[in-house]
Parts: C-alpha cells; sequence; structure tokens
C-alpha cells in the first residue's frame, strides 16, 4: 500500500453552468468497454494485452508483435485509455472523472476538453514507455488523461471546495479541502509511489500519472482565454482575474 494514507474525493462545491456531455460519454464508453472485458471470460487478458499499449512494442521498428491483433502501437495509446484491470481501477478513476472533468469541461468547452483529455493520455503513455522503454506490461487506464483534467482543476479553481474522506482506523471521517490542498495530496502522493522502492501497489504506472499531470499543467494555460470571467465564491483563484 501506499506510504501515505489517501484522501479519498467524493464530491465539490463547484457546480457546472452546462452539461457534461464528454465526460458522461467518456465514462460510459470505459464501464461499457469493462462490462466487454468482463465478458470475454478468460480471453481478457488477451484482449488487454493486444489492445494494452506497450512500450517496448512501441519503440520497435515493427509495426506489430507475432500473435496480436494487428493494432499499431500508436493506436493502443488510445485504446489503453478505455481498458481497465479491475473494478477498482475503473471505479476510482471514473470516480475522479465524475468530480472533476464536468468542471473542466465546463470551463473550457466541450471538444476542447475532448481533445484535451486525449492529449494528456497519450503524453501520460509516452511518459511512462520513455521511463521504461523495455517494458513488455501492458498499459491500460485512464488514469493518465485524468491526471491531465487534474491539474487543469487545480489552475481553474485551485480554491474550490472538494470533500474528501479519510480513513481513520475503520471510521471513514469526511471534510471540506481547497482544491489545491487535495490534489496537491493526489501529487506528492504519485511522486513518492514512483521515487521510493516499496512504496506502493505494484504494477500501477505512478510515472504515467506524472506525465499526464505534467501534460494538463502544460496545455491547461493555453486553454486559459476561454474561461475568461468564468468563477465561483469558492473557486476564484488567479486564472479568473
Amino acid at each position: 500500500m501506499p506510504v501515505l494514507r489517501p484522501m479519498i474525493p467524493i464530491s465539490d462545491d463547484n457546480p457546472a453552468r452546462y452539461p457534461a456531455f464528454v465526460t458522461w460519454s467518456l465514462i460510459v464508453l470505459c464501464v461499457v468497454t469493462y462490462l466487454w472485458e468482463r465478458s470475454l471470460g478468460g480471453d481478457m487478458r488477451v484482449a488487454l494485452n493486444a489492445l494494452g499499449f506497450v512500450p517496448a512494442t512501441y519503440f520497435s521498428l515493427r509495426l506489430t508483435e507475432p500473435g496480436d491483433l494487428g493494432f499499431p502501437p500508436a493506436v493502443t495509446i488510445l485504446t489503453s485509455m478505455f481498458l481497465h484491470g479491475g473494478i477498482l481501477h475503473l471505479a476510482g478513476n471514473m470516480l475522479y472523472l465524475w468530480i472533476f472533468g464536468n468542471n473542466v469541461e465546463d470551463a473550457v468547452g466541450h471538444f476542447r476538453f475532448l481533445l484535451f483529455y486525449v492529449l494528456c493520455g497519450v503524453g501520460a503513455a509516452l511518459a511512462m514507455a520513455y521511463i521504461d522503454p523495455g517494458s513488455r506490461a501492458p498499459m491500460v487506464g485512464a488514469s493518465g488523461a485524468i491526471s491531465g483534467v487534474l491539474a487543469a482543476y487545480v489552475l481553474f479553481f485551485p480554491r474550490a471546495r472538494v470533500t474528501v474522506i479519510v480513513p481513520l482506523g475503520i471510521i471513514p471521517y469526511p471534510f471540506a479541502l481547497p482544491a489545491i490542498w487535495v490534489i496537491g495530496f493526489w501529487f506528492i502522493l504519485q511522486l513518492v509511489s514512483a521515487w521510493v522502492p516499496n512504496a506502493a501497489q505494484p504494477g500501477t504506472a505512478w510515472w504515467a500519472h506524472l506525465g499526464g499531470f505534467a501534460v494538463g499543467l502544460l496545455l491547461a494555460p493555453i486553454l486559459k482565454p476561454s474561461i475568461a470571467g468564468i468563477s465561483t465564491p469558492s473557486s476564484r483563484g488567479p486564472w479568473e482575474r
């Protein structure tokens, strides 16, 4: 388990002005894809290997590996964003996307949000690939793209109040904190987990999370003009001046 006790966000007090059609669609697509994975039974692992992103294959001179389904590695960067290795993996990612995605989409618009989401996911996969280019383990999950969403949220709405629960023994204790503290704690957890041996759960692409977050930090300011004048009493920050 991680060396730091995690905070689990459950809601925020930052209402969106418009329906978050892209965020909802991404959640539905990830859930439907996971149900498809489960329907494969014993072949689920085969699907993850074929559609997940494998850094070693990406850096290979061959477009595909013998025996796979013929998907070029560049394509698997996209398909891997909608696959998940288990129900907890899916639930955690969709919870974060549900809480933070709608406000970012509301601020920048539907098309820009979708483009931003995909670019953050691509950046996350490539970051992990360059950190471990010889890895043959397939990367799956929306975590990298969602990490970019968190970066945009903390830049756009640093003071928005986010309700989190922290397990104190067997009792989950809820309280509200500014987004900059919640996402800042999340970032520190990713950083510690990536750098400290045996500090975190094995098999998690921590560097992909950090890569997606970094891409989000770089791209979010480009979207700043589209949120001029948008603010909430609790979330007004330097980007809304």
